[in-house]
């Protein structure tokens, strides 16, 4: 019996707590414990491996066609960045395995160098979220997550890919398991000349765009006794970015990243209470040359030393309180940044109350307070309800205060820190309604945000820039999906598509904010007869200005793009794919200045042993 897992499924199927069961199934281990209380009051979008492969390039690509976070990348494979509604880079926050690994210098993950080959699953949750995931999840969160299965026995893969441009892509995974022990290793390599032309766009040409990254993941679970399991998870990423430029007498330049994340984990489970207890450190080392054949120009190294309990009491059957306590030691050192060994203290004490009424009403209310050390923080709360007011209509509300905290280029870089900063705050609402009628899932979510002291670098009377809390920032607009699933002998279709409108406004200016598009579609169809697969994906983006004063000629124009491919499962073992990316040549970009590339193709290959 697995205690955790039948209060997980409890969780998923009636929404409410209540005893586990008692039944023998084969477990799985989710390193991410919050994930699954965090469904049962918020819709999320999850990606699977298997949708992943539509998209292998990058998890940029990824996240632009599957989901409606909005990418701003500076040409493929390049400097890559998200924006929740209507929200910055710095308020979305990056999650790993329920650890927050936004970077300690800049405050936001560049999405480029974000691996997401070797993980299980890709969480993407829109809506504020610092009571359970900390500093920057203000906009969103994006999660990047790992499960160990036992009872499964020994199991291998292989991923391949080559594409245009000279671009190969290989993932190798590899698991056993048994009732008391699990272990999962996988090792992605990608690789990319990325010098693509856009004939349509200046003739530009993607000079000096090469790239390269390695990652490697490894983890472990052991059952030393009924109640109690020691799990590890290791990541080591190292990437190499050559940085576009327009004109070949101009100097090429790079930038190079090194990452270490590990974390140990010790969960003890019973019927009324269960306690999770991580230790986790991760590091960042980054280099910038301003010429590629010469030393690095700049650089930084950030190290986190963290642990963090979670711990939920089961009250009552229908009453459960959650307690989650963490403590942080953050270093950095820069270089030629005049950032020299900082250190800070960071811990923060949330809990949670969570009630259920009846399987159809639920509740939960939580609040949070951080202790960063210099810097004063708010106090922290949220708020969600959802109630399933019949077989065809769930309603949900959730309101919460959520904050970021300035990170060391913010307080330290020399010149333009300003340590007086105070942390960026954000009160929102939103409203989620779901519809289930005759197997189509619709759900339509307006909400309201607004953001005060929010940080930006602006030229100083000195003439450098330097960081100030500034703008207020209102956003509203409506997130909205649907989903269709069928299946009919061998024939099954899956379908989805998404829509959001995205308002988002600098009060001191009333102008909208930078990259931020009023709209954004997106789409994809996947059907599958026997042993054939056939996929299509479209994505819409409308109007985005490229600067904070509304200048139409500057603007990024609308655009549609489209993807397809098939794929045809032989032998049970291998399948073949087949891919084109921008079916219709569309001319497009998602920075100013640095086309996407126009029709391309890939071919690949998976095997399964």
């Amino acid at each position: 019996m697995d205690i955790k897992r039948s209060l997980v499924l409890l969780f998923s199927s009636y929404g409410c707590f209540l005893f586990a069961q008692e039944k023998t199934i084969d477990t799985v281990y989710v390193f991410d414990n919050q994930m699954s209380k965090v469904k049962l009051f918020h819709n999320v979008t999850t990606i699977t491996p298997q949708d992943a492969e539509k998209n292998s390039t990058n998890l940029s690509e990824l996240l632009r066609f599957q989901s409606a976070v909005y990418i701003k990348e500076n040409g493929r494979g390049a400097v890559s960045s998200p924006s929740f509604r209507g929200t910055t880079a710095s308020q979305t926050a990056f999650v790993w395995n329920g650890i927050n690994i936004n970077s300690n210098f800049l405050g936001q993950g560049d999405v480029n160098n974000i691996p997401f080959g070797g993980f299980d699953q890709l969480i993407v949750k829109s809506g504020g979220g610092s009571v359970s995931y900390g500093s920057g999840a203000i906009g969103g969160s994006i999660h990047l997550n790992n499960n160990l299965d036992f009872n499964r026995g020994a199991h291998a893969s292989l991923f391949s890919e080559a594409a245009s441009f000279s671009t190969f892509n290989n993932l190798l995974k590899a698991s056993y398991s048994n009732e008391k022990f699990s272990f999962k290793a996988s090792g992605h390599y990608s690789i990319s000349e990325n010098d693509y032309e856009v004939e349509n766009s200046n003739n530009y040409i993607n000079r000096n765009g090469k790239y390269n990254n390695t990652n490697f993941n490894f983890s472990a679970a052991y059952k030393i006794a009924p109640h109690h399991q020691i799990s590890w998870i290791s990541e080591f990423f190292n990437g190499n970015q050559h940085y576009p430029i327009f004109f070949e007498s101009q100097t090429p330049t790079k930038y190079e990243t090194q990452n270490v994340r590990s974390l140990i984990s010790w969960d003890w489970n019973k019927t009324k209470f269960s306690n999770s207890f991580k230790a986790a450190y991760t590091e960042e080392n980054f280099q910038y040359f301003g010429n590629i054949n010469g030393p690095k120009t700049s650089g930084g190294t950030g190290k986190n030393y963290i642990l963090k309990n979670d711990f939920n009491y089961f009250i009552v059957p229908k009453l459960n309180f959650n307690l989650i306590t963490e403590f942080q030691v953050n270093k950095g050192e820069g270089y030629a940044s005049g950032i020299d060994h900082i250190s800070r203290n960071v811990g923060s004490v949330a809990g949670l109350l969570r009630y259920f009424t009846t399987k159809d009403l639920r509740f939960e209310a939580g609040v949070k307070k951080d202790f960063v050390e210099d810097i004063s923080s708010p106090l922290q709360f949220s708020f969600s309800g959802k109630w399933n007011a019949t077989n065809w209509y769930d309603v949900g509300i959730s309101a919460s205060r959520n904050f970021r905290f300035p990170t060391f280029n913010d307080l330290y870089w020399s010149p333009g820190g300003n340590k007086d900063l105070k942390p960026e705050t954000s009160y929102q609402f939103e409203l989620r309604n779901q519809f289930n009628i005759a197997g189509v899932q619709l759900s339509v979510t307006p909400y309201y945000m607004k953001i005060k002291d929010m940080i930006q670098w602006l030229p100083s009377p000195l003439g450098y820039y330097s960081a100030f809390n500034t703008n207020r920032v209102e956003s509203y607009g409506i997130e909205s999906r649907i989903d269709y699933e069928r299946k009919f002998g061998k024939h099954n279709l899956r379908t989805n598509l998404g829509y959001s409108y995205t308002k988002s406004t600098n009060l001191d200016t009333d102008k909208q904010l930078m990259y931020v598009p009023f709209h954004k579609l997106f789409g994809n169809i996947d059907y599958q007869y026997d042993f054939m697969r056939l996929y299509v994906q479209g994505m819409f983006n409308g109007l985005t200005y490229a600067d904070t004063n509304e200048k139409r000629e500057d603007a990024l124009e609308p655009y549609f793009v489209m993807n397809a491919g098939v794929s045809a499962t032989i032998l049970k073992n291998y399948t073949v794919g087949f891919k084109v990316n921008n079916i219709f040549n569309q001319v497009y970009a998602t920075t100013a200045f640095y086309p996407m590339p126009l029709r391309n193709y890939s071919v690949n290959l998976n095997i399964n042993f």
